[in-house]
This record gives structure tokens, sequence and C-alpha cells, in this order.
């Protein structure tokens, strides 16, 4: 008999190609057929080249004769170590060409919730990256135990102690069900693609067993259906190589984890840049709407720009970006859209950008041009001033640096919950700002509803009262007081703000490490 192990290492590589075949070549073709990526391919086009570290290659269902094995199908998820952009992650993600991804019921659980590549980015602190592509469990296990199990025997628990450690990101790049989609809401990002990936709490048969509904998987749970009207997943992506991308994008903005600091890149962009186009951009006419993307582009370094949800809650714009190279979460709200007034998908939108923000130390910045709550009587049934409030709640409860530049409208409480109460409580104004409890005009016919109607002329009163009130609303008159710390020209906007932004990096420094809180809540 041989003094080395060769035989055994021999059987060691044909385990792993058995691995490399996923489900067979049957299996995969039909995948690619759909358009498709296989996991491998996913995890190859997402990564650095050769940076993938996998670990679980072996688990599996293996068939024996005579003590022999012939063959092992292998777990139906792929995980690992790797690097993107040379930083450290964590990725896993469903082998759809196995058992549709559905858990295997080993041992221990590779990925999904509580599984190893969840408790590999805790214990090293790096970034996750699932790539779901599974519907979770399924009835027949019960006939496999011989029993059925409650709800959370794989629980969350890792999943939500996550969202205060490290940036997760999930990727849906099919279809995700169950504990899958479970599992990419429980994510501080979460992308889809377009056409191709669906996600819903359970699938068209469930849907029509319990409510006779017929719908398709897209409709049910498509890119329309999840981004633009539910907000369920965050960004849609058209290709998935168009989501790797945009997955290393996202990384970019974020520190490793809640103890570091985010990167900061080499700017050649001058901090003295001043676009003459900024101080026309407003117009005079208040009731006019402009361009609040364009204006965020003129002040932010070039080709920064990141948004966050840009087709849900359009009334508010949600990005990272960044000032002289430093991360930043830029909070605008979109005077194109319902006059910039924040509705309930606004405001869910800027409590998640908020708490992500503040989990990872990146300075807020609001670009002001919010006339209050969305008001009428289906702004009330939705319930738009609870949730506004809790907007405003969250904001107060930040902690990192907060600079405030009220572009034009700041009004009532969707105006206070744009400023830093208990910090700094910076605050600069374009010479269009205007603010108060309420627009003068609203705050006119309510405060003097009286003298107005006994009033000869009920419509010259108003008129008067409104550009009485107005002239005491010169932004200049706050500033004589003190009481806004500074009129700014539009063009110094990016001078001011990363001059500010680089004071605020010592205050950074200092305040590393995990919240009180949780983090980030779904």
């Amino acid at each position: 008999m041989s003094d080395t192990w060769q035989a055994e290492v021999d059987e060691i590589e044909l385990r792993r190609n058995w691995a490399r075949e996923l489900g067979g070549a049957e299996a995969v073709a039909k995948h690619h057929a759909q358009g498709r990526l296989t996991i491998r391919e996913r995890i190859g086009h997402l990564l650095d080249t050769h940076s993938f570290r996998e670990v679980g290659m072996l688990a599996g269902n293996g068939s024996y004769v005579d003590g022999q094995v012939r063959h092992v199908s292998p777990a139906p998820y792929v995980c690992g170590l790797g690097r993107v952009d040379n930083r450290t992650v964590a990725v896993g993600g469903e082998d759809f060409t196995v058992r549709g991804g559905t858990s295997w019921g080993g041992d221990r659980r590779k990925g999904g919730q509580g599984g190893f590549v969840e408790d590999l980015a805790f214990q090293y602190r790096i970034p996750l990256i699932n790539l779901i592509d599974g519907a979770g469990g399924t009835v027949t296990s019960a006939k496999r135990r011989g029993h059925t199990v409650f709800p959370g025997v794989h629980g969350f628990e890792r999943s939500v102690q996550l969202l205060g450690t490290v940036p997760v990101i999930s990727a849906v790049m099919g279809t995700a069900a169950g504990g899958p989609a479970g599992r990419a809401i429980l994510s501080h990002w979460s992308i889809m693609i377009k056409d191709s990936s669906q996600i819903f709490a359970a699938g068209p048969p469930v849907v029509e067993r319990s409510l006779g509904q017929k719908v398709t998987k897209e409709e049910l749970g498509g890119a329309h259906m999840a981004v633009d009207v539910a907000g369920t997943v965050d960004n849609v992506a058209q290709s998935e190589e168009e989501c790797f991308e945009m997955i290393r994008r996202f990384l970019s903005y974020l520190p490793q984890n809640v103890y570091e600091l985010p990167p900061v890149i080499p700017c050649d962009d001058p901090v003295e840049r001043a676009e003459e186009r900024l101080l026309s951009i407003v117009p005079r006419d208040r009731r006019r709407p402009y361009n609040m993307r364009h204006l965020i582009e003129m002040v932010v370094d070039k080709g920064s720009i990141f948004e966050i949800q840009p087709t849900f809650g359009k009334a508010l714009i949600t990005s990272f970006a960044r000032l002289n190279g430093k991360s930043v979460g830029i909070i605008a709200n979109n005077p194109m859209i319902a006059g910039g007034a924040m509705d309930v998908k606004a405001a869910r939108k800027q409590i998640h950008f908020i708490e992500l923000c503040d989990t990872f130390h990146i300075p807020l910045v609001f670009l002001v041009d919010v006339p209050g709550f969305m008001v009428g009587m289906q702004a009330e049934a939705a319930a738009t001033l609870r949730e506004g409030m809790r907007a405003v709640y969250v904001g107060l409860q930040a902690t990192v640096p907060i600079l405030t530049v009220v572009i034009r409208k700041c009004y009532g409480m969707a105006g206070m919950g744009t400023t830093d109460k208990n910090g700094l409580d910076m605050k600069v104004a374009w010479p269009s700002a205007e603010w108060g409890s309420l627009p003068v005009e609203g705050g006119v016919a309510a405060a003097f509803k009286r003298e107005i109607q006994s009033a000869a002329n009920p419509a010259a009163r108003q008129r008067e009262l409104e550009e009485e009130l107005r002239a005491l609303a010169s932004p200049f008159r706050t500033a004589e007081a003190f009481g806004v710390e500074d009129i700014i020209d539009p063009r110094e906007t990016r001078a001011h703000l990363c001059r500010f932004i680089d004071a605020a990096q010592g205050r950074l420094k200092t305040d590393v490490g995990p919240k009180l809180k949780a983090g980030v809540r779904p």
C-alpha cells in the first residue's frame, strides 16, 4: 500500500468536479435557455478574477455501491469568500439547477437564514452579498421528517444581527418566495432583474388556492410591482451584468463594517467648482418646478451619484454621492412630483435611507424644497401623518453629521425633519428660500379667515395679507437674527458642503462603532 494519500486526493477532485456540474448538463441548459446565469457563473462575474475561495464544495447527497461513492448530487447552495474591488466579502446563492434551489436538509446550512455564509460575514465583520434564486422550504420536508416544525427553526436571528454590523446586499436573481424572499428584505440594499426575477411572500398557486385570484409570477412580484409600486425591492437592473456592476458601486460607498469609516477615493473634481447654471435653476415663480437631479449633479463630485429607489416615492430623491471623495447621503425633495410634498412612500424612503447612512457613518445632506406633508382625504387614509412623523423621529435619532441647504420651501413638520436639532443644526439657505409653519397662502386663509370674510373685497384683502407676510418671510430677516446660519450664493454650494464634510471627518472617526439601536429596519 502506498504511503501517500493520492487516492483520497483524487477522490476530492472527483467530488469537486461533480459539484462543478451543478444539477447536470440538462438542468444547466434549461437554466441558460431562460436567459439566466448559473450560481457559479454569477459569482464569477461579480467577484474579482480568481478571488473566490469556496466553502462546502463537497456537501451534497451521495450515492454508494458496496461502500464506494458513485456520484454526489451537490447541495443547492454555493458560498465562500471573495473580493469585490479588492475588498473581502462573503458571498453565496442558491443553485436553481438543483431542486430549484430549495433547502437540502444537511447537518448545517451553507446559506439562507441561519446559514454558514451569514455566520462568516458576522464573525469576520465583512459585507455579505446574497444572490437569491430559490423558494425556500417545501411541504415535502414534513414527509421526510415525519413531523412538522415551528416557523423559524432556521430563523432570521443572524440576518437581523447583520443589519447592525456589516453591509448586507441582496440580489433577487430569479423567483424568490418564502424564506429567501424574507432574507432579501432583511438587507441594507436590494436589487432585482427586469423581466427575469420576481419576489413575493407566496407564489401564484398559493394565491389562487387561498384567494381565488389568478395571477402570473410577473404580475404578482415582478419589477414593476416590487420596485415601482410597493418598494419591496430598492432598485432594478436591466440585466444580470448590470446588476453585478450596481452591487459593486453600492458597496463602494460603504465601509467593511460599522467599526470602520467609508472609503475615501481620490477626487480630481475641484472643490471650488461653481456652476453658473445654479444661479438660475430655481424659477422666480415659486409654483414652477425645476429638476432637482440636475441640481444635485452640479453640486456633488462628478459621476458620483448612485440613486436608491429612484422609481419609488418619487417626491423624494435619496442618493449616495461623494463630496471631495468622501461618501455622503443626499436627501432631496423633488418639486416635479406633487410639489415635493411628503407622502407615505416618500416618508418610508427617507426613514430607510437615514438609518442606512447613520448605521455606516455616512453624513447626510438635505437639499430642501418641501411644502409639508401631503394633505387631503387620500393622504389621511394612508396615514401620511403617522409615517411622516416616523421620518421626523428617525431623523432626530440620527447621530451622523447633518447639513441642511434650503433651496426653496421648508414648511411644517416635514421641514422639521430636515434639520440636525440634536447636533450642530447647520442650516444654510439660497436666496430663493422660504420657511415657516405653513406656506403663506394656506396659512393666511386659515389664520385670518374671519377678517377676510368680513372685508368688502375678501379676495383683495387676502392678497394684501399674503403680501404683508411674504415680506416678513424674507430669508435675510431670519439671517439677521441668526435663525439661519448663512444665506449663500447658489454657486457656492459645492465649496460650502465640501468644506464642512471635510471638517466632520474628525467627528466621524471618534464615533465609529455600532449604534445603540439594532441598525437598519427592513
